[in-house]
């Protein structure tokens, strides 16, 4: 018994969306398959290479050691040496993005008129873009004679010039991302808190902000991770001389910039040398992951208390 030709046009017709929407899935499936592919070969990249590197040197000694000179003929392999650098550097950008960039927030989300808003955003997003290596050069050559004239016996390689400047470059996503968390807010919470008599800034600080926590936390975490990995400003203007300090106002190497560093140079695969880079490189994989998991912690922790 034959279908009338109605029916069969409308079932070849749903035949072919389904199999359109099956190709798409597919499709779908292997972009994020490629994402976790792309992960999985870097960690194995990373582990394969480091664990070649750790047959010949102890990882307490790599924990442990203060000096870092791989490439010398009397070697050390002191990762602390790189670590100090790169926490420091951090530091001292967070300590500038983090309060700027929440308070640029506050103010685009709570504060401003829709004309500066719409001005000042692609603003903020068009100091984002700016080329590291600017931001390095501005760093060692307008940053640091400032400082420099401030404090006389700054050297003219210096840490801190170099984190003030990543704190510049990390300040536009720290806002952005703010924002954006603040203004997803709903707009019943803000009328609820001004009809309990509070002010614009107290509905901002006590209602908006914590509501929005999530969100700016997320923020805080890509400034976070942004510092760390940050290679090029450090490159320029920190030195790359490898430094176990912890004052910001001298001169060190960071994991980034040492690693910038072996990796234009001359030496063979599968030397000690050239191993380091991937132990480096795995240190600063698992503090960024470090960051990640306590910034979890931190928004969870935080949305249960609310």
């Amino acid at each position: 018994m034959t279908l009338p030709a109605a029916i069969s046009k409308r079932l070849a017709t749903r035949r072919g969306r389904v199999l359109r929407e099956c190709a798409i899935e597919f499709m779908l499936f292997l972009a994020a398959s490629l994402s976790v592919f792309t992960t999985l070969a870097i960690v194995y990249i990373l582990v394969s290479e480091s664990v070649a590197f750790f047959r010949h040197v102890p990882v307490i000694d790599f924990l442990t050691d203060t000096q870092w000179t791989p490439l010398f003929d009397d070697a050390h392999f002191g990762i602390m040496v790189l670590v100090s650098g790169t926490l420091v550097s951090s530091i001292v950008a967070l300590a500038l993005a983090v309060p700027m960039g929440t308070i640029i927030a506050i103010y685009l989300s709570e504060f401003s008129t829709p004309g500066i808003r719409e001005f000042a955003k692609p603003l903020l997003e068009l100091l984002a873009g700016i080329p590291t290596i600017v931001y390095g050069y501005f760093a060692l050559l307008f940053v640091t004679p400032i400082l420099q004239w401030l404090i006389p016996s700054l050297p003219g390689f210096n840490l801190l010039s170099a984190g003030l400047v990543m704190g510049i470059m990390i300040v536009p996503t720290v806002a952005s991302l703010s924002e954006d968390a603040m203004r997803a807010v709903p707009a019943a919470l803000r009328e609820g808190s001004y009809a309990m008599g509070a002010t614009r800034l107290q509905t901002a600080l006590k209602v908006v902000t914590p509501a929005a926590f999530s969100g700016i936390a997320a923020a805080y975490i890509l400034g976070i991770s942004r510092a760390v990995g940050e290679t090029m400003i450090l490159a320029v203007a920190a030195g790359m001389q490898p430094n176990l300090t912890w004052n910001p106002m001298e001169p060190a190497a960071t994991i980034t910039s040492y690693i910038v560093q072996v990796a234009l140079g001359d030496l063979p695969h599968g030397s000690i040398g050239y191993q380091t880079i991937f132990a480096a490189g795995l240190t600063l994989m698992l503090i960024t992951l470090m960051f990640n998991i306590l910034g979890h912690m931190l928004r969870r922790r935080y949305r249960e208390s609310y």
